[in-house]
């Protein structure tokens, strides 16, 4: 399994590096840069795992960039620890509404940094939906967070509701499926498709598969199924 990416901001060189040593001997993979501008370079270029980030920086602060990263499609999912001074509570709850996952206040153990960084990842990987898999059939690979169909390795170029009828006929090999539960799969149960349409979709899909568009097999009187 890969390393959690750690991504610390921190102006103070001294802590930095306290941090970073901190994390890398527990197994982390850790970056740490000194402002905010290097900040959102690194997170872009990055994506880690997780922030850990001084509130105050010279130039843009922590608010600034716990702002932007947040309102970036991109960057938003990545959980932010705020390293706050003590007794800041205005600053804390200014964070935490901005976004943040958890604050932990100066001066700090390692200990404790350590162990708030791992029960945020804990709860993050915990909330996150698992991201549909890679589905590979006969010579068919289909991806649905790529959107990406290959047949023996070659792209295919597919229509939105061609690969939506692909992928659900792909998941259920060898099971017929009448046009209204295609229909249902692909829109939702109120879409006006009629089911001519989707004869229309499987031809096209057919013919753009090649010969693999012949795993796609007619059921007379009922409708469609993908070959086992």
């Amino acid at each position: 399994m890969a390393k959690a990416r750690v991504l610390v901001i921190e102006d103070e060189k001294d802590i930095l590096e306290l941090l970073c040593y901190n994390l890398e001997k527990e197994g982390y993979a850790v970056n740490g840069v000194e402002s905010g501008e290097e900040a959102l370079k690194a997170a872009r270029s990055l994506h880690p795992n997780l922030i850990l980030m001084d509130l105050m920086l010279p130039g843009m602060d922590g608010f600034e960039i716990t702002r932007l990263l947040k309102s970036d499609d991109q960057l938003a999912d990545i959980p932010i620890i705020m390293l706050t001074a003590k007794g800041e509570e205005a600053d804390i709850v200014t964070g935490l509404e901005l976004g943040a996952e958890d604050y932990i206040t100066k001066p700090f153990s390692p200990k404790v940094v350590i162990a708030r960084i791992r029960t945020v990842l804990r709860r993050d990987r915990k909330n996150k939906p698992a991201l549909p898999e890679v589905i590979h059939l006969h010579n068919i690979e289909i991806d649905p967070v790529r959107f990406e169909v290959l047949v023996d390795t070659t792209p295919v170029s597919l229509t939105a509701t061609e690969f939506h009828i692909l992928h659900f006929l792909i998941r259920h090999p060898g099971w017929v499926f009448t046009r209204a539960q295609i229909i249902d799969s692909v829109k939702g149960d109120d879409y006006p498709v009629t089911d001519r349409s989707v004869d229309v979709q499987i031809v096209g899909l057919r013919k753009k598969l090649g010969d693999a568009g012949q795993l796609i097999q007619t059921v007379r009187g009922v409708g469609y199924r993908l070959k086992e």
